[in-house]
Order: structure tokens, then C-alpha cells, then sequence
């Protein structure tokens, strides 16, 4: 779960992580009067949603009077903000951060994540932090520093001076840096973070360590205990379908393929997906409909399918174990009374119950194309919705 950057700091206040002072505004009058309250003569005012790249899109401003925080804030708020992650859709602006100035000396990249190749907690550190972070490590990779972290013994003063070393950060400053990158680890262990990303972290004139710009998110598998954070989700910044998917205990994420997908085991999904694309397809969506599910919660995945409007054709590749193949077609005849099959749809139903599935199709008179393997089922898929085989 992701979750806004002035959400983000307040959960790094709580660690005892610094950050700048700032105040959530929801209207250009509101963003003056942050300012007014936050005093000084320098401002930034930036735009909360959940996508990188928000400088490079005008969704960052640095303003140097109240006049000019106000027209940033009325520019900002209720316009659709394109950015390389958001896609040409782009979101929108609801909310902005007005934040206090600051005497910025150097500017760092940080970063944890789960590190999958040494199986721990990993931090990810650059001299060159801001905007172009992406471009330093595709040009440059001997400017970024990945350090491993012992799940026993947690950051070290080797490896805090290791890193404060590589950032190029003085006595004073490594003393600072050990007390940071303990907090930080600290909240990311507890926290159940998946990702936290610090871009960038920043030197003041005043030797201090502060972080500027923060992104934060938590594993969804966690979220029930972290309660706190839980609260600060915000769902005009999900995916619909998968906000609904979620209710109904289905594992939904959306793609920017053509081809609806219903797979019963998150491996069996990742396969079909594969094997669409080889035959010239592109999945519109990885559904995962679990061991466990019910004859409604089928019924919503095919109304999530059948509503989507970039979904050209249906891909239902069931390898029924405890997932019975009779639930499968249950829910897609529970799915057709309020939601008609208006893309064709293709159907791989092989175990437990799945005459009985196939009979409860065949009499119900549906026009579905069925597949003997997942093979043929991908190349019925992929050409009914209008794919290269």
C-alpha cells in the first residue's frame, strides 16, 4: 500500500527521522495560509499523489512569496498531473504539501528495500540524489552503493560508516548518518515497509541531515497490523477494480494489455500471462482468484472483466483443485444476469468438478470457446483479441 509524502514524513517524524515542516492544503487559500504559518521567504508547494517524477512535470514549485505559492496552489489543485509514472492518463491533483525552504547544501539519494538476491533488508545509497537518479545509474552504476543489512544485527557502525563514506559525508556528518540509517531501518523492519525511498536526502549549510522528499509503502500481506498507516489509505489514488477485487479477497492488479485474465495461483497466472504474450497477446490484468473462493467472489471477478473497457477478449485458465471448476462457471452464470459476456471468451477448465463446470456452460447455452491446453487457450485468446498469432 502506498501512501502520500506528507504521510510518509509524519511516519518518519515518529521515528525520529528529520524532515522539513510543512502543512496539507486543499485549497489555494489554505495554501496561503500554510505558508503564512510556516513563515520564512521561501516555499514549496508539491502536489500528493502516488507517482514518481512530479518535478519534471510542474508538480513540484519552489515559491518566494505568498503570491506565488498562491498561483502555484490554484494551478495545482483539480489538474490531471502527467508524469513517466502515471502514464499519459495522468491523476489528479486533489491535495498539495506546502512545505518550509531550505538552505540545501548537497543533495543524496537513499533508499531500503527487500533485497531478493542477498534474502535481507537492503540499503541503496547515491552521492547524486534529485530528479535524475535513474539516468546516475544507468550511466554511472559505480555512483550507487547497495549495502545488505544482518537481520541479527541490524546496521553496524561499519557499515553506517561504509555508506557515510561513499556519500562523502565528514566526521560530524557519519555521526548523524549512523543515528539516521538506524531509524530508518528501524521503521522499516516494524513498519512492514516494503519500499522506502528518500529522493533526496539533503546536506543543510547547517550540517544537518534532512529528509526532502519521501516515499513510503507497505506490504498490502501486513497491513492489518499496522493500523496507523492502514487509516492514511487513500483510495482515490487506487485502481478501482482493484479496490473492489480487494473486497471480495481477490489478488487483482491492473495491466495495459487487451486480454482479461481469470487464473486460480498467483504461478499458474504469471505462466498464462507468459504464455499470451508469446502468442502475441497482452494481458489487461494478473487475477488471481485464490484456493478458498466463493461462487460471488467468481461472480464479481467476470463483472470486473466484462466491465473493463480495454478488454477485448476473456482468458479463464482453471486448474481446479480446491478451487472447484463448477464454482468457476456457477460465477460466471451468477456474473451474465447483470452483466452480458460482451467480449468472447475463452475457457481452460481441467480438475476437480469439471464436467460438472463444462455442463453447467453447455446448458446454460453460452457461446464460450473451450481450449484443450493452455497453449491452444493463449492462441484463441490472443487472436479473438485481435493479437499477432
Amino acid at each position: 500500500m502506498n501512501i502520500h509524502e506528507y504521510q510518509a514524513k509524519k511516519v518518519l517524524a515518529e521515528f525520529g527521522v528529520p524532515v522539513p515542516r510543512g502543512r496539507l492544503a486543499l485549497s489555494a487559500d489554505e495554501a496561503v495560509a500554510a505558508a503564512n504559518m510556516l513563515g520564512g521567504t521561501v516555499w514549496v508547494v508539491k502536489a500528493q499523489i502516488h507517482a514518481g517524477g512530479r518535478g519534471k512535470a510542474g508538480g513540484v514549485r519552489v515559491c518566494k512569496s505568498i503570491d506565488e505559492v498562491k498561483k502555484a496552489a490554484f494551478e495545482m489543485i483539480g489538474c490531471t498531473l502527467v508524469t513517466k509514472q502515471t502514464g499519459e492518463a495522468g491523476k489528479l491533483v486533489r491535495k498539495i504539501y506546502v512545505e518550509e525552504g531550505l538552505n540545501i547544501e548537497r543533495e543524496f539519494y537513499l533508499s531500503l528495500l527487500v533485497d531478493r538476491e542477498t534474502e535481507s533488508v537492503s540499503f541503496v545509497v547515491s552521492p547524486s540524489g534529485g530528479m535524475d537518479i535513474e539516468q546516475v545509474a544507468a550511466d554511472t552504476p559505480q555512483k550507487i552503493l547497495t549495502v545488505p543489512i544482518d537481520f541479527h544485527t541490524g546496521v553496524t557502525d561499519v557499515l553506517s560508516a561504509k555508506m557515510a563514506a561513499f556519500l562523502g559525508l565528514n566526521e560530524n556528518g557519519s555521526l548523524t548518518f549512523f543515528k539516521l540509517a538506524s531509524d530508518l531501518y528501524r521503521l522499516f523492519i516494524e513498519s512492514d515497509v516494503s519500499l522506502l525511498e528518500l529522493n533526496p536526502l539533503v546536506l543543510t549549510v547547517e550540517n544537518d541531515l534532512i529528509a526532502l522528499d519521501a516515499k513510503l509503502a507497505v506490504d498490502d500481506n501486513a497491513i492489518n497490523r499496522q493500523t496507523k498507516i492502514a487509516e492514511m489509505r487513500d483510495p482515490d489514488e487506487e485502481d478501482l477494480r482493484e479496490t473492489e477485487a480487494s473486497q471480495f479477497g481477490l489478488n487483482y492488479i491492473t495491466l495495459d494489455g487487451n486480454i482479461g485474465c481469470m487464473v486460480n495461483g498467483a504461478g499458474l497466472a504469471m505462466a498464462t500471462m507468459d504464455i499470451i504474450e508469446l502468442k502475441g497477446g497482452k494481458p489487461a490484468n494478473f487475477l488471481d482468484v485464490g484456493g478458498g473462493v466463493t461462487i460471488e467472489a467468481v461472480r464479481e471477478a467476470f463483472k470486473l472483466l466484462f466491465t473493463d473497457e480495454h478488454v477485448k477478449a476473456v482468458l479463464v485458465n482453471i486448474f481446479g483443485g480446491i478451487v472447484r471448476c463448477d464454482i468457476i462457471a456457477s460465477g460466471l452464470l451468477e456474473a451474465i444476469k447483470t452483466h452480458p459476456m460482451r467480449v468472447p471468451v475463452v475457457m481452460r477448465l481441467v480438475g476437480t468438478n469439471e464436467k460438472e463446470g463444462r455442463k453447467l456452460i453447455h446448458d446454460a447455452g453460452l457461446d464460450v470457446r473451450w481450449a484443450d491446453d493452455l497453449d491452444q487457450a493463449a492462441t484463441f485468446a490472443a487472436r479473438a483479441a485481435g493479437g499477432a498469432q
